[in-house]
């Protein structure tokens, strides 16, 4: 069975992390399934949401350090250089998942830790099962966060919140990771795959072109001056303004009925 697997339904894209064995710890074959099955997806127009999940319990419990292991005879040179290049090899995964016109959901179960935590961070939304919980464990290991942890984080929870998961590498809980904001949604234990399905759904059913612009919107604000942001606002809505969706929507809501979108 492949490290990553791939569905497509009713404009939904669920990508599984596939080695419960291991806790789904990242492998080289689901990186470079991730990075490939990201790009086909953003190209996709059939495809309108976007899941990420792990098989069985957990949602991704880090790098896979038993592999790593077998690196630690090389020189610290060679380590260096092999480190730089694997971390650098992973950033596709995440610029693709910002950078995709259509929202990205992460469905957390389980232990979502190291590189896990980076992973769900890098999502759009994040639904967490009330059982699960999120860790920042590179300190355990010796090394610091990568995955755009050290971007994503401090945006979230505040400098202060985010040096105390890098720094102490405890674990938080769902409920706590909600009312923090690195959580959007908590479902109770069971629900996970309706609640996320749910969502998915609804997202899939939207207007995917202005879910994209919206993106870009917030995304860039966190980088933009002031008056960049104001051109980009107004950029963004004349664009979604002069497509099929916006003209739905504005006689849907005269005529006093749901609209219908198509994503474009």
């Amino acid at each position: 069975m492949s490290d990553l697997l791939v569905d497509i339904q009713d404009h939904i894209a669920t990508l599984t992390f596939n080695r419960p064995e291991s806790r789904n710890a990242l492998s080289l074959e689901m990186r470079a399934g991730l990075r490939d099955a990201l790009h086909e997806i953003e190209h996709n127009d059939d495809v309108r949401c976007v899941v990420l999940k792990g098989a069985g319990e957990h949602f991704m419990a880090g790098g896979d350090l038993k592999l790593m292991s077998g690196l630690l005879d090389q020189t610290p040179a060679q380590l260096n250089a092999l480190f730089v290049k694997r971390i650098h090899d992973l950033h596709p995964i995440m610029y693709a998942m910002r950078r995709m016109a259509k929202p990205v959901i992460a469905s957390v179960a389980g232990a979502a830790a190291g590189a896990g935590v980076s992973m769900a961070l890098s999502a759009d939304l994040v639904v967490a099962e009330a059982d699960a919980f999120f860790t920042l464990a590179y300190c355990h290991v010796g090394t610091t966060p990568d995955g755009a942890a050290s971007f994503h984080l401090p945006r979230l929870v505040g400098i202060k919140k985010a040096l105390e998961m890098a720094l102490l590498g405890e674990r938080i809980d769902a409920v706590s990771a909600h009312t923090m904001g690195m959580v959007n949604f908590v479902a109770a234990k069971g629900q996970l795959a309706e609640e996320t399905h749910k969502l998915a759904t609804r997202l899939a059913n939207g207007p995917t072109h202005v879910y994209g612009n919206t993106k870009k919107l917030f995304y860039r604000s966190l980088e933009n001056e002031f008056e960049s942001q104001l051109q980009m606002e107004a950029e963004m809505f004349a664009d979604c303004a002069s497509r099929a969706d916006f003209r739905e929507g504005v006689t849907a809501f005269n005529e006093k009925r749901k609209a219908k979108f198509t994503g474009k």
